[in-house]
């Protein structure tokens, strides 16, 4: 899922992976939303973020 890059943070996001496009330094993302999949999971270890693109 391609979104709109901000300026600054989300600051309702907090993101480690300083490999995604979207990574701010201080653990921030600044796309303008995410999105998480897949819809039947049951744990944290079965989602991912699909807005993630590779720097």
């Amino acid at each position: 899922m391609k979104a709109n890059k901000m300026q600054g943070p989300n600051t309702g996001i907090k993101c480690v992976v300083n490999t995604c496009y979207y990574y701010m330094n201080g653990d921030h993302c600044t796309a303008e939303k995410i999105q998480v999949e897949p819809r039947d999971a049951s744990n944290s270890d079965q989602t991912d973020c699909a807005t993630f693109i590779k720097k």
